[in-house]
């Protein structure tokens, strides 16, 4: 495997030394498939890293194991030093682990305010309480995210008549009113046109950094990944095969001929802050 650490320089400075997720040495097989094979790396408050690999690589199986809908066959995951291996996905998410899906987790008949107000009390009311305290208007920590998000003049609609780039980032407000430490977000602008893959990503990078967020991201437009990214792993046949910088990865040969071919990053890489 080809390792390279050196990081985006317009996050650097942003990006804590100090571990906050760690995979050791994580395995998973189906049959006799290994979908993903002793993999391991570690990732740091601020830090945005994003995994990479052709179709069949093992990706989403990583996702799922990070994430606890599968438990590894071998191997551990620490977050914030507690070893969370053994831990439900909703214990994780309690532990400051939360993931946003590639379609959005969004109720039609509510209003962007009803979402806000579960994502902020549904740990404290039981079951469906919440429903019957919906305020008129956002406040507190929900109204803060909406701003942030820049979703306050949505506040009264409902989510079926949000375009679906709104519809992202009232997802990304819902999951980051939970005070995650650690966010996995699995293709996060897919469906987006380039434009509003640039401005979505731009939010994520910048809240990454305020809220020293790790955010660990799998995502097929390379603009994304080489324009935004901190590190980058790339994934093949279940192994990882390097990490580094996107300078590091655009010319690895090994991953050229696994996965990017011919293409040409040059103005990507150009691009970024």
């Amino acid at each position: 495997m080809t390792t390279e650490h050196a990081r985006g320089s317009g996050s650097i400075q942003a990006i804590s030394p100090t571990p906050i997720l760690k995979a050791n040495g994580l395995s998973k097989a189906f049959g006799g498939l290994r979908a993903v094979d002793e993999l391991s790396f570690d990732m740091a408050r601020g830090e945005l890293l994003a995994l990479i690999g052709p179709n069949g690589a093992g990706k989403t199986t990583c996702f799922h194991l990070l994430h606890g809908h599968l438990k590894p066959d071998n191997g551990s995951i620490w977050l914030n030093d507690q070893d969370i291996t053994s831990m439900s996905s909703i214990q994780r998410a309690r532990m400051g682990l939360s993931r946003t899906f590639q379609v959005a987790a969004i109720y039609p008949a509510l209003r962007v305010a009803d979402h806000m107000l579960f994502a902020t009390q549904s740990t404290k009311l039981r079951g469906l309480a919440w429903l019957g305290s919906v305020p008129s208007t956002p406040s507190g920590p929900a109204l803060d995210w909406l701003r942030r998000l820049q979703l306050e003049a949505l506040a009264d609609r409902f989510a079926h008549e949000l375009s679906y780039g709104d519809l992202k980032r009232l997802e990304l407000a819902m999951v980051l009113a939970q005070k995650p430490s650690v966010l996995l977000m699995d293709e996060p602008t897919a469906g987006l046109p380039p434009e509003e893959r640039q401005d979505l990503m731009r939010l994520v990078q910048k809240l990454a950094i305020e809220e020293q967020l790790a955010v660990l991201l799998t995502e097929h437009a390379m603009d994304v990944v080489f324009g935004f990214s901190d590190r980058l792993m790339v994934m093949h046949r279940g192994r990882l095969i390097a990490q580094g910088s996107a300078e590091a990865i655009a010319n690895n040969a090994e991953v050229r001929e696994a996965y990017l071919g011919s293409l040409n990053l040059e103005a990507v890489l150009t691009a970024r802050p």
